[in-house]
This record gives structure tokens, sequence and C-alpha cells, in this order.
């Protein structure tokens, strides 16, 4: 059951009634493929990812989140910083009546071999997506625009 929903430049949105949230995706991309996860909140194909923590720098986020979301350790150095979103109607609502504005810092990672990877209990199932195959699934509103610069 989805218990989470996103917008983006919706006049439809909820308010923001939480500090903006700043967080990290990743474009990881292997063979021509686009790695996504099936997650659980909302039960649509996202790109790996979620909240910075503190002052943690952005690029160490992305490695962390890639670890916790997919089993795979790459060290901060190996992503490329490709896009900041931060448009003011990028929004995320959740069952619990939090409502979020998030800034999201864009990371790609090309990989020479196919890693190994495991499910987090974020996910329900990971996949490898060509840029056809993505044309065919639901993919969150706030990852659609990221997903169209693989």
């Amino acid at each position: 059951m989805a218990y989470a929903r996103y917008y983006v430049n919706d006049p439809g949105a909820p308010k923001p009634n939480r500090p903006t949230h700043l967080g990290v995706n990743v474009l990881l991309e292997y063979d021509g493929k686009l790695l996504l996860e099936r997650r659980r909140d909302c039960d649509q194909w996202g790109l790996p990812g979620g909240q910075v923590r503190g002052r943690e720098p952005e690029s160490k986020a992305a490695a962390r989140e890639l670890w916790e979301e997919t089993g795979l350790w790459l060290p901060p150095t190996a992503f490329e910083r490709v896009k900041v979103f931060d448009e003011r109607g990028r929004i995320a609502s959740y069952a619990d009546g939090s409502v979020w504005r998030m800034v999201v810092v864009l990371y790609r990672v090309k990989l020479e071999n196919k890693p190994e990877l495991k499910i987090s209990r974020e996910s329900r199932e990971l996949g490898w997506f060509t840029r056809q195959e993505l044309q065919n699934l639901p993919i969150p509103v706030t990852h659609q625009d990221m997903v169209k610069l693989f």
C-alpha cells in the first residue's frame, strides 16, 4: 500500500509543514541500462537515494544511500554531480501528515562491471532498464525529470 505521494509544480500539492529536505539521487548505469528500485513507499520505480544527514557532504550521502539501498559500496569520488533540482514545487507528502519540499542533488555513476546487488527493506525489487523500457514504468513525478537525463 502506498503511503507517499509526490508532486512537481502541482497547484493541488499540499503545503510543506516540515523544513526543506536536502536529498540525493543516483543515476547508476551499466551496459546501457539504468538501475531503479521499486519503492515500498509509493510502489513505483525510482532512483536510489535519500536524505543528506546534517553536514554530510552530498557525494558521501550519495555513496551511503546507494550502499543502504543496493548493497553496492562505491567511494564518494566515483559520483559525478549532474544537476540540482531545487524548484519550490518539488513536494513529498507522507501518510503521517508530514509534507516536505525537496531539494535534490543528482549524481551519476557508470559501471564497467555488473554489480551484485541486494534489495533493502525500502524496496520491493531492483531492476536494470533500457531507455525504451523506462517509458513503460510507473516512475514518481519527482524522479521523471531526473530519469530523462539518463
